[in-house]
């Protein structure tokens, strides 16, 4: 079985957002190939280089500055345009003529070899109304209420890692002993799917990132399917009060079940994962913000939403394709192109955010970060990674005030091929 896995901000019903300005972009003619290879030789190059983990290219700040929506070459060579301005994310977002199928597919640029987020997905013809019906089904699952309801267990389940943290040798790698397994128990226990798995479908996850060999990522995608169709067959004739269950009695074809299964195991745990190896390391190259946090608890709320803003463990944006002619911060994005929403140059944009670089983890704004997403498209399991997050940091550095890396940041191996990025490991003692 071949699937098709999205794990963008779910879509549902979003109002056209065009902009009256007069359009500056320079697009290609109507009669121009979507798959440009053609465009200007100097165009930037996607993904841009960084020194530091912990920050954003600085070649965002020269796009934000002078064109917020530009036009670059993708990995694969293709030309897109790069949203990268906080209002412009915004409005791409909330655009429903901007969408993860592509009008013509098999001419439509590519952003990286990913088989994941490198091309289009899915039909344009019904795109709209499949993730609008998986909104419905899946909204009550992962309510604010009751996410709530879970964060005394989520709780619980931290406080058992760090048991085991505390009791075991040091130095510990973080990743293996907190940062991983915390998300993997949560979505297992909320999808309904057996722990015992973890280790089979974390080998299909890490396949599926690599951006190195394609065919063998495909593989792991189709494999990750069929186990989730194997499963969902499974919850039909034995249900149980979980989200996979509930997948079980929707009204589709078997794929499409599986491929929704697949992709809410995939970014439940994936994403979290590194969410909470970057807030660590932020909290350690920032002494003076974890010691306000040790001191006033209170600022874990807040904290959280610093991290999210300011962690960046990806490098390669949201693709988007317009089903027709969009209008984006000024600029004419002509139906087919590729559209590429880099959520974490937008929120690190001086034009929204005060001294975007500096981690502040008492920052309060009412400009929220674009982490997950924005208006319709606004991720479906933001409460979720918030109660796992704010489990971790309300108590990491509680038990472990003298928690420190046991090697140099600057030897902290980065996942470079991978495209959800984070580290191979965080050894850290205390």
């Amino acid at each position: 079985m071949k699937i098709a896995l999205s794990i963008a901000p779910p879509y549902g019903e979003a109002s056209d957002s065009g902009s009256a300005a007069e359009p500056r972009g320079c697009p290609p003619s109507m009669d121009e190939p979507v798959n440009d290879h053609t465009g200007p030789d100097d165009l930037p190059r996607l993904p841009f280089d960084r020194r530091d983990p912990l920050d954003v290219p600085a070649a965002y700040r020269a796009l934000q500055a002078d064109e917020p929506v530009a036009r670059v070459r993708t990995a694969t060579g293709d030309v897109a345009w790069l949203v990268s301005g906080y209002e412009e994310a915004r409005q791409a977002f909330a655009d429903r003529r901007l969408g993860r199928s592509a009008p013509d597919p098999d001419r439509a640029a590519r952003i990286s070899n990913s088989v994941i987020l490198g091309g289009p997905i899915g039909d344009i013809e019904t795109e709209k109304t499949q993730h609008e019906r998986m909104r419905r089904l899946l909204t009550p699952a992962f309510s604010a209420r009751r996410m709530a309801a879970l964060a005394p267990h989520v709780q619980e389940l931290v406080d058992g890692l760090l048991d085991r943290m505390a009791e075991g040798p040091r130095p510990a790698d973080l990743r293996q002993v907190l940062s991983l397994p915390l998300p993997v128990l949560v979505i297992c226990e909320l999808l309904g799917v057996p722990y015992g798995d973890r280790e089979h479908f974390r080998a299909l996850a890490e396949t599926m990132t690599d951006l190195t060999d394609r065919e063998r990522s495909a593989a792991a995608l189709t494999e990750l399917g069929e186990y989730t169709r194997k499963i969902i067959g499974a919850k039909r004739e034995n249900p149980a009060g979980d989200v996979f269950s509930d997948l079980a009695t929707m009204d589709a074809p078997d794929e499409e079940i599986a491929t929704l299964a697949a992709g809410l195991l995939f970014a439940g745990h994936e994403t979290t994962v590194n969410r909470i190896d970057y807030g660590v390391l932020l909290l350690l190259a920032n002494p003076g913000q974890r010691d306000a946090l040790i001191a006033d608890p209170s600022l874990v709320n807040t904290a959280v939403e610093e991290i999210l803003r300011v962690a960046a463990p990806g490098n390669h944006g949201m693709p988007r394709y317009a089903h027709e002619d969009v209008t984006v911060g000024g600029v004419t994005i002509r139906r087919g192109e590729a559209v590429v929403i880099s959520t974490t140059a937008a929120n690190r944009d001086a034009r929204v955010f005060a001294d975007p670089d500096r981690f502040d983890v008492s920052r309060d704004t009412d400009d929220p970060h674009l982490a997950f997403g924005y208006a319709a498209r606004y991720c479906i399991g933001a409460s979720l990674a918030r109660i796992e997050l704010r489990a971790v940091f309300g108590t990491l550095f509680q038990r472990f005030p003298t928690l420190a890396l046991a090697v140099p940041a600057e030897e902290l191996v980065t996942r470079e091929n991978s495209l959800t990025g984070g580290f191979e490991g965080i050894p850290v003692t205390w």
